[in-house]
């Protein structure tokens, strides 16, 4: 089964906020939220999010001047979905042209803003609607729970496979340890961060029983890459 996608909500009304986070739990997705901009920025480095739900009329620093931020730190480009009040077409053309992904005006409809959600988890990360990745000559399958390396079926424990599917969804990303643990084993848990490189190595070991060169890069510093 693949894993929930993880949405951040970005909203500092709390009313508002609690009831977005409602509706998003209730679809299956994992959900962070911050009240401001610097906290969403905080949470994005601390926990990635595969899409933000960002409004634009914030306290100190607007959505506009976060958007632009989360452009500058994230090449990959995370979808982020501006929600606003503004409702001028040139409000939305700007918020479009900063970095924003989609553009919903308020008072939204739940079951539209739902939908786009879907929408752009989608487009953005076809993993998370149960298609196949596939990084060089790794191929995985979230639904079905199996990997192949040059045709060649590979099979992972539960902890692998997380870790193989969370390296491969954003190929060439710098993932920390501390990022690894909160997305293989969850922040409730408390696992020491030596157990994200014991089951690094468990991984290379299995994918190098197909052959070829192993994918996984150590980011001296940092953590791991895929690619």
């Amino acid at each position: 089964m693949a894993m929930q996608p993880h949405i951040l909500v970005v909203e500092d009304e709390a009313a508002q906020r609690e009831i977005l986070t409602y509706n998003l739990e209730a679809e299956g997705y994992r959900v962070s939220a911050a009240a401001t901009g610097d906290e969403a920025l905080a949470l994005f480095d601390e926990d990635p999010p595969d899409l933000i739900v960002l409004d634009w009329m914030l306290p100190e620093v607007s959505g506009i001047e976060i958007c632009r931020r989360l452009r500058r730190r994230d090449p990959i480009g995370v979808p982020i979905i501006m929600v606003s009040a503004r409702s001028e077409e040139t409000d939305r053309v700007r918020g479009l042209d900063t970095g924003a992904d989609d553009y919903v005006t308020k008072p939204y409809s739940p079951s539209e803003l739902m939908a786009r959600v879907r929408s752009n988890l989608r487009r953005a990360h076809p993993g998370k609607a149960g298609a196949s990745l596939e990084v060089e000559d790794i191929v995985l399958d979230p639904e079905m729970h199996r990997v192949h390396r040059s045709g060649q079926e590979i099979h992972l424990g539960p902890l692998e496979f997380k870790l193989l599917m969370t390296l491969m969804e954003k190929p060439g990303r710098a993932w920390s340890r501390d990022q690894l643990l909160d997305q293989v084993w969850g922040r409730d848990i408390y696992v020491d961060t030596r157990s994200v490189d014991v089951l690094v190595g468990r991984l290379r070991k299995s994918l190098s029983a197909a052959g070829g060169d192993d994918p996984i890069r150590t980011i001296r510093g940092t953590g791991y890459a895929l690619g």
